[in-house]
């Protein structure tokens, strides 16, 4: 898609309004982050030269990494055309960005392979759990030996799977669904971004996310299956957790 001129102004404040949000849906973020940079580091000897970001959004998480690790190649991908426009739009030119499908294993040939960390955040549960496990696969074929996926969603401790629709709400999460509701609205509104919206409705419209969660404990599981020789707990926070798994 031919790329479009944004307000680099108001492309900085969407960007900081999706990262207030995604504060608000995940209690703890920099947390997180921290444990992410400390873990991946103290598991590598040192930090990653190859980093990939699924499902990275408008790619606040992928900024960051880049600051923490500034000799590191850092790609973004992601499939809302929306996003991927605010990413190539905010972000500098060092971090690539790259519009890829993740319900099919396709996106590692975009992507490409030899990375040292493959990061995934609030992204699994729009997959089915046959495409979950499908990911888990391309991504351990997608890491560097010795290489860290941390995969970090909604994990609730019974480790069940379910639907995130019959999960009680966490603390400021409806916040955060307002929130997500009028940041969307506004962009609908904004004329150069029209294009995209339509071209997001179509994409979306016949694709709900699975809405899938489940407990740390499955996606580890998910993991050895895949072929990762270790994984366990990194990170939790609540009904939040990230999971990290060794190739």
């Amino acid at each position: 898609m031919t790329p479009i001129a944004l307000d680099p102004v108001r492309v900085a404040a969407w960007r900081s309004t999706w990262d207030a949000m995604m504060t608000g849906f995940i209690p703890g973020l920099a947390g997180l982050e921290r444990a992410l940079g400390t873990a991946v580091e103290a598991l590598r000897g040192g930090p990653p030269r190859r980093v990939l970001d699924l499902g990275g959004g408008p790619g606040l998480l992928a900024e960051r990494m880049a600051a923490r690790w500034p000799e590191a190649t850092v790609t973004l991908v992601d499939l809302d055309p929306v996003l991927l426009e605010l990413a190539r739009a905010g972000l500098p030119d060092v971090i690539g960005v790259v519009g890829a499908d993740l319900a099919s294993t396709a996106w590692t040939a975009r992507a490409g392979g030899g990375h040292d960390l493959i990061t995934a955040v609030m992204t699994v549960h729009y997959l089915s759990p046959a495409a979950i496990h499908a990911l888990y696969a391309a991504a351990r074929e997608a890491l560097a030996p010795g290489g860290v996926l941390v995969v970090a969603d909604l994990m609730p401790d019974d480790g069940l799977p379910g639907l995130m629709r019959v999960l009680d709400p966490g603390p400021g999460e409806a916040a955060a669904e307002l929130a997500w509701a009028r940041w969307w609205s506004e962009l609908s509104a904004v004329p150069e971004i029209g294009g995209l919206m339509d071209a997001r409705a179509a994409l979306f419209r016949d694709r709900p996310p699975a809405g899938f969660t489940a407990g740390l404990s499955w996606h580890a599981a998910a993991a050895r299956t895949a072929g990762f020789g270790e994984a366990g707990a990194l990170w939790r926070e609540g009904r939040h957790a990230a999971l990290a798994a060794c190739r």
